[in-house]
């Protein structure tokens, strides 16, 4: 399962409370979704707003650096900033693929809650991870920090 600490790792400036225990069960794109322990990762203009994901149970969210988060949201509440979101969802997830393939006994897996259809594999539209790890490489192959140039 994904944690605060693999999704910090690779991001060099976060806020909030940085808690090493926190287990996110799903990353979504999608703020109108159910993502119980979620981080939220705005992608587009559909993505909705933090607020309605806050709502649906995110717990931590990945953040454009040059943006305001928004007021509402809690001191507490853990951030990621980067400059682009999509390149950073493309560090969370070749990270996270990584680590599956060096522990093919894990039983708890973190489901990845997509709004881009094209993120999928058109020929067998499956969320398998390493399919979507390598669809979404297309978008930007950038080894420094997630979304940093």
């Amino acid at each position: 399962m994904l944690t605060y600490q693999d999704v910090s790792s690779l991001f060099s400036r976060t806020t909030g409370i940085k808690d090493e225990n926190i287990r996110f069960h799903t990353v979504s794109s999608l703020a109108g979704d159910k993502q119980p322990k979620g981080l939220f990762v705005p992608v587009s203009t559909d993505s909705g707003h933090l607020q309605e994901a806050i709502s649906n149970g995110a717990v931590a969210a990945v953040w454009p650096e040059d943006e305001q988060v928004p007021a509402y949201a809690p001191n507490h509440f853990p951030i990621f900033y980067t400059k682009d979101n999509l390149k950073g969802l493309e560090k969370i997830m070749n990270s996270y693929y990584d680590h599956l393939s060096q522990h093919e006994d894990i039983n708890e897996r973190t489901k990845f809650i997509f709004l881009n259809k094209e993120l999928l594999n058109e020929a067998d539209e499956t969320y398998d991870i390493a399919v979507m790890a390598e669809n979404i490489n297309g978008f930007g192959n950038n080894q420094n920090k997630a979304g940093e140039e």
